[in-house]
């Protein structure tokens, strides 16, 4: 714990607020910038004798239950909740931040650059945030689904189109697999009202789904080889680039197929082909 450094910064973060900002009376008039300390401790549900030692650098180890006070009455960013616990000597939790769905102008850039191999951006939620024209290609193109089922566990659990894309021998492994991940992702966001909406919704609807959320296996989605089932150029073997973005919590997924191979020579018909065969699936 950085007691200085941990003293400065909630000083800087408390008289760089108003009282409008928090909801609270302007008063009377103030001699010094910003909010008082006992209105600081009074948002954050502790003494201000507490608050107080904290700012003056000589305060015990806050508990995590009272960063988190301290960061909401100071109006924190995400980044500087982070710093707060940092400086604290404690790990920031992941649980109260959603995950974003904008997607960095950066990442679209390398996704359009890769023009002849499928990528897709996703949160870790499955949801599909950006593809690449040879991601259409394979998968089908998102953007024109609603936006509820703009997700791959989603659609693999509920849309039997989605799942024929993969051979049905792979099924098995396939479900596990996507169930483990979405268990990873819920313990590290737990409180996240999209992702625990979309694992009750999965459970109500898929049967499937529910019995393997039971088994609590957990496991983060990592690079892996899998199979295409696609109605106009047939079986495709891809490795699968798994390129996590934590601060976004997002991954960049890059499909390849091994120079040399039938996958190979069929992903560059792929290419060919693109979006102009009108049964493929969306």
């Amino acid at each position: 714990m950085d007691r200085t450094e941990l003293a400065d910064f909630l000083r800087r973060c408390r008289t760089r607020l108003t009282p409008a900002d928090v909801g609270l009376a302007q008063g009377a008039r103030r001699r010094t910038p910003g909010l008082r300390r006992e209105e600081v401790a009074q948002l954050a549900g502790m003494s201000t004798d507490h608050y107080t030692r904290l700012e003056q650098a000589r305060g015990s180890r806050p508990s995590r239950q009272m960063l988190a006070a301290v960061a909401r009455a100071l109006r924190l960013t995400g980044d500087e909740r982070d710093h707060l616990f940092h400086l604290s000597g404690e790990d920031p939790p992941r649980g109260d931040r959603p995950a974003t769905q904008h997607v960095r102008p950066g990442m679209l850039l390398i996704l359009d650059r890769l023009v002849d191999t499928p990528a897709q951006v996703l949160s870790d939620r499955g949801d599909i945030l950006a593809q690449n024209a040879m991601a259409k290609a394979l998968y089908g193109d998102a953007s024109a689904l609603p936006q509820e089922e703009r997700n791959v566990v989603w659609r693999y659990f509920t849309d039997p189109a989605a799942r024929a894309l993969f051979p049905a021998e792979d099924h098995d492994r396939a479900s596990r697999a996507a169930v483990a991940d979405l268990r990873a992702t819920l313990a590290g966001r737990p409180h996240d009202a999209r992702l625990t909406g979309l694992v009750r919704r999965l459970r109500a609807r898929s049967k499937e789904f529910a019995q393997l959320w039971e088994d609590h296996h957990v496991a983060v989605r990592r690079n892996d080889v899998k199979r295409f089932v696609h109605p106009v150029v047939g079986l495709l073997e891809l490795e699968c680039e798994v390129l996590a973005n934590p601060e976004h919590d997002q991954r960049l997924i890059i499909y390849t197929a091994r120079p040399g191979s039938d996958s190979y020579e069929r992903l560059e018909l792929l290419r060919v082909v693109g979006l102009q065969d009108l049964t493929r699936r969306s």
